[in-house]
């Protein structure tokens, strides 16, 4: 799920833009993540893992709502159209 909401997100703001590099710091975090999540995963710790994942899913959730990324999509994002 996280790899097809990756797939999904298109940075929204204007090239230069301060918000441009607020949504290539959540975009960066969350791919951060995503890694550690397959680390844990590949350990067998899959707690650890799964809060990474938690994470990984509440950066780019907040990046949508911000409206720093857009989506076609809110399958794999926590919001409705509207609330955007």
């Amino acid at each position: 799920m996280a790899r097809k909401a990756f797939e999904d997100i298109k940075i929204n703001p204007p090239k230069g833009s301060h918000m441009e590099k607020v949504a290539n710091d959540y975009l960066d975090m969350a791919k951060r993540y995503y890694e550690d999540a397959k680390y844990f995963k590949e350990k067998g710790d899959y707690v650890t893992a799964f809060a990474s994942l938690n994470y990984l899913h509440g950066y780019l959730d907040a990046g949508a709502r911000l409206g720093v990324f857009k989506v076609s999509t809110t399958e794999y994002f926590a919001f409705e159209e509207e609330t955007r």
